[in-house]
């Protein structure tokens, strides 16, 4: 397959501007999750932004736009939002009611539900409606990101026994090519106005990288979305044109957490040895010049009273850190002998190459790595590659303790349970500075997501979220 991609696609030639909008999404066939959102893939995630937008949307920059509600207001210092519905309706044609949508929120956000984001909302406390059309989320202290919570597709208000969602697409028959998406109507629509033409529809499938890749390359499709590092390999045998490869500035967590605190592991001395002997420069360079390598676990400060913990070692030369590392893993083989380490990575190639530079940089200092699957749960050591859904140190912190110590989860949670802003902000730097000094989490670099986009898709732009919602590819969105 590679070989056959070698060879089929270097020209980026502009595709014409005619038919549906073709969309491969790296992985399974996407389709609509149940009352679990747990853990959604990324095609399961774009099906579901595309058919049941929540309160509130990304646009193309990863910015909040206006979803089912119109507009809406923030008060009483950021403890209450209070949201107008715009004129809309469900799948089956009824008019979307905050009667209807309360009690979808709620099932979110119960302490029962699996919802990915819910663990993020424990300060809302109460959903009502006030009107028909007005809903008035309450909140235990206040929350200025709360809006790119809400516009997760995993908070997307999906009616259950396909009652469906408000758009803004609708599907039509699933057939071997994928899912049909023709826009939603609007209700308030000028019936004057042009009926909506084939290009502003969407064909949605889900397919492998390499499938996906070639028929890119091929040009019989407008995207490929949905791009990790384990793919990353492939996209350079098939060598599509520059134009068309775009890499998002991807905001989010991407390193090794500390699964076990045993043995070597148990001793945060051993654990700085692992952080210091990885050569992330070299790492992310021998992927991509595009890819810039991290030492923190906060990208910057974000809302936190402090800038990000930096490691002691992260002025030293990869040399003399190297040095340093294997003295200590010297002194512990002196007693315990050669430490060997479980490190769960993804398969497929970009695994492979995380691989080899991993285990070089591990075998330098003394330590025997041993590559074990990504979802092993004997791993003593895992991958963390995950976007940030939202501008938050709380996120990056408690995403990163995986196995961390008592004082460092006591911080994260006192950040979460902080009255004010203020006081947020000072607990989350005291918990950041706790976690870098656990080393609990090796940050490397930011998150990897790579896209191929034609030339048509003019409305396409990178994004700190990695999100490019369907409606928003190729003219004004519906």
């Amino acid at each position: 397959m590679i070989a056959v991609m070698a060879g089929a696609g270097t020209s980026c030639g502009r595709r014409a501007d005619v038919g549906a909008v073709v969309v491969s999404v790296i992985g399974d066939a996407p389709v609509l999750p149940g009352r679990s959102r747990a853990d959604l893939n990324t095609g399961d995630r774009l099906l579901t932004d595309s058919l049941a937008e929540g309160l509130v949307r990304f646009d193309a920059s990863g910015q909040i736009e206006a979803g089912i509600a119109e507009r809406w207001i923030v008060i009483d210092d950021g403890r209450s939002y209070i949201f107008r519905l715009r004129n809309a309706r469900w799948a089956d044609g009824s008019p979307v009611r905050a009667g209807d949508v309360v009690p979808l929120l709620r099932r979110q956000i119960a302490a029962s539900s699996t919802n990915s984001v819910t663990p993020y909302l424990t300060a809302v406390e109460s959903i009502v409606e006030m009107t028909p059309e007005v809903i008035e989320i309450e909140l235990a202290r206040p929350r200025p990101d709360l809006l790119k919570l809400f516009a997760q597709p995993e908070m997307a208000l999906l009616r259950p026994r396909g009652g469906g969602g408000a758009g803004p697409f609708r599907q039509r028959a699933a057939t071997r090519d994928g899912a049909l998406l023709t826009p939603a109507l609007d209700p308030d629509r000028d019936p004057d106005e042009d009926a909506p033409t084939p290009e502003e529809n969407v064909q949605l499938r889900g397919e492998r990288a390499a499938l996906a890749i070639l028929r890119f390359v091929e040009r019989r499709s407008d995207l490929v979305t949905g791009g990790t590092i384990g793919d990353w390999p492939i996209l350079q045998a098939a060598n599509p044109a520059p134009p068309n490869v775009r890499i998002d500035p991807a905001a989010g967590l991407f390193g090794v957490a500390v699964v076990r605190r045993e043995g070597f592991l148990a001793d945060a001395a051993n654990r700085a040895a692992i952080a210091q002997a990885i050569d992330r420069a070299d790492l992310t360079g021998s992927i991509s010049p595009d890819w810039p390598a991290r030492e923190t676990i906060l990208p910057e400060q974000l809302d936190s009273a402090a800038p990000p913990s930096s490691p002691g070692w992260a002025t030293i030369p990869v040399e003399q850190r190297t040095a340093a590392a294997a003295r200590q893993v010297a002194a512990w083989r002196a007693t315990h002998g050669v430490p060997a380490l479980r490190l769960a990575l993804p398969g497929g190639p970009g695994g492979t190459l995380l691989w080899a530079r991993l285990a070089r940089d591990l075998y330098a200092i003394g330590v025997r790595p041993l590559r074990v699957a990504a979802d092993d749960p004997a791993a003593d050591l895992r991958l963390i590659d995950r976007v940030a859904p939202y501008d938050n140190a709380r996120w990056y912190l408690a995403e990163a303790c995986v196995a961390c110590s008592d004082d460092a989860m006591a911080a994260i949670e006192a950040a979460r349970l902080a009255d004010t802003l203020p006081a947020r902000a000072q607990a989350t730097a005291r918990a950041d500075q706790l976690l870098a000094q656990d080393v609990a989490f090796i940050p490397i670099a930011r998150p990897f997501r790579w896209s191929l986009v034609a030339l048509r898709l003019r409305q396409w732009q990178p994004n700190p979220r990695a999100w490019h919602p369907l409606n928003r590819l190729r003219v004004a969105p519906n």
